[in-house]
Order: C-alpha cells, then sequence, then structure tokens
C-alpha cells in the first residue's frame, strides 16, 4: 500500500512541473492585413504599453536606433513592389527600425527580418529604404503603441505609429494606378461590356479622364440588353461629373426604377438623393 502511494505521489509531482501557467504577455502581439489598391499589406508587431514611465526621450532614447516596438522586430510584407522614401522596395518582408528624435524620426526599412530586437551589427546594405518624416505632437496620451494604416487610397497609404503624444506618418507609394492602367489598355484591344463598365468605373473614382469614361459606361449600356440597376447609377454618376446633367438625371430615373423592381431600397435612397441634388426631384 505504501508503495502505491508513494508512486501516485510522485506521478503527481511529475504532472505538477510539467504544468505551465499562462499569464497574459506584456506586450501583445498584433498581426494587421490591409489591401491597398491592388498590394496586401500585412504588418506584425507587438505593443508595449507606458505604465506611467516617460517614452520618447526616457525608454526610447532620442537618436538611438529603436525596434519599434517590443519583442522581435517589427515586420511589414508587400504582395507588390512598393515606393517609400523615392526607392522602389520589392515585394517581400521587411523589418521596420525607427531612431526618433523630438521633432522628426528616421525609418528604416530592412531586409534582414530575423532579428530580436535590434541587430546585433547593423549593415547599411541590407537597408531598402530609408525616409525622414515629421513628429506631430498628440492632444493625449497613447497608452499602448500602436501601428495603423491611414490616408488609404487607391495607389498609396500612410504608416502610422503612434505612442505616448506622438504621431508620425511613412507615405507609401503603391502602382495600382499603372497596373490598372496597362490592364485597361491591354484588355481595351478586345474588351467586353463588363471590362468597360470596369473601367469606365475605375476613372470615375480616380478623378481621370472622365469624357473618356463617359464614352466606356456607353458603350458597356449599350452592351447590355438589360442594363442592372448598379450598371445605370455609375452611368449617372460620370454623366453628372462629365456635365450633362439631363443625361444623369434619365439614368437615375431608369436605375430607380429598376432598383424598385429589385426591392433594392439603398439604391433607391441614392438615386432620389442624387436627383434632389440635381433639381429633378
Amino acid at each position: 500500500m505504501k508503495k502505491i502511494i508513494l508512486l501516485f505521489s510522485a506521478l503527481m509531482l511529475t504532472v505538477g512541473i510539467q504544468a505551465q501557467i499562462q499569464t497574459p504577455q506584456p506586450s501583445p502581439f498584433q498581426k494587421i492585413e490591409q489591401k491597398v489598391g491592388l498590394t496586401d499589406v500585412t504588418l506584425e508587431y507587438s505593443r508595449p504599453s507606458m505604465k506611467g514611465r516617460t517614452i520618447f526621450g526616457g525608454l526610447v532614447p532620442y537618436d538611438a536606433m529603436w525596434r519599434t516596438g517590443a519583442n522581435a522586430n517589427t515586420k511589414i510584407t508587400f504582395s507588390e513592389n512598393v515606393e517609400i522614401g523615392g526607392k522602389t522596395v520589392k515585394a517581400g518582408s521587411y523589418a521596420i527600425y525607427t531612431k526618433p528624435s523630438a521633432s522628426s524620426w528616421e525609418v528604416y526599412f530592412y531586409n534582414d527580418t530575423n532579428n530580436w530586437g535590434t541587430p546585433e551589427k547593423w549593415d547599411d546594405s541590407k537597408v531598402a529604404a530609408q525616409v525622414s518624416v515629421q513628429a506631430y505632437p498628440m492632444p493625449m496620451n497613447i497608452e499602448t503603441f500602436t501601428m495603423s494604416f491611414d490616408e488609404l487610397k487607391n495607389d498609396s497609404a500612410m504608416l502610422g505609429i503612434l505612442w505616448e503624444k506622438t504621431y508620425v506618418g511613412v507615405p507609401i507609394k503603391f502602382g495600382t494606378d499603372k497596373a490598372v492602367t496597362d490592364n485597361i489598355q491591354k484588355v481595351m484591344n478586345g474588351p467586353g461590356a463588363n471590362d468597360y463598365y470596369s473601367a469606365a468605373v475605375y476613372y470615375l473614382e480616380s478623378g481621370k479622364d472622365i469624357n473618356q469614361a463617359k464614352t466606356w459606361i456607353d458603350k458597356s449600356i449599350e452592351m447590355n440588353k438589360e442594363p442592372a440597376f448598379w450598371q445605370l447609377r455609375q452611368k449617372s454618376l460620370i454623366y453628372a461629373k462629365a456635365g450633362d446633367k439631363k443625361g444623369a438625371i434619365e439614368a437615375a430615373k431608369k436605375s430607380m426604377e429598376l432598383a424598385k423592381a429589385a426591392g433594392n431600397n439603398d439604391y433607391v435612397a441614392l438615386n432620389q438623393k442624387s436627383l434632389k441634388e440635381w433639381g429633378a426631384m
């Protein structure tokens, strides 16, 4: 009986040693996936908090290389080539390092991402891009280190860095317009109704040649024996922007009729709003 008790005690001791207590990480990991134009961007970083500490000029010294977060180096991945600081940054993954000062930051995109913090030996040849950006004071404290994608457009975005009372934004350019324009020109050699429609809507939303958009949307509608209410909605917007209010009103009324028949109240409301703006209701 004693042997059984001793064996059971030893087993329980072993289980106790192997068990691990899980506790929250002081600097939680975050992963952000963002689509900019046609490019997939992934940002991975850890988020320390202030906890009553002075951050910039204190915990994070001025004019010294910083890992930009906590734990492993912050990493950003692009599915297509981008432009940062006037330099082409090829598709792939990069560590983000920064050198903060009171009024501006130096931001580095480093092509070695296998570092815990900053590299033991810095290698300038591994810097894919470097840019100097202004540091803006915030009216309130940002307790937890935060990175974000701001000012999203088809071919640009701002990589935001916020902590304590500081915000910096790193402008990144994407090759969306060239890729779409090249594709449009290629497809236009033998386009269908949907190709004309997509090209027209892109030109409308990107602020490109609205008369060209008008030509394309007309061809799309002509090739569609029964155009849908959303297609006519885009036609009305293109005509309005091109200065053809009469054509815009006519298209909007047709779109609204079809939307009512389809039971789509959202498009009915959108067309009603536009018709009021154009003086037709």
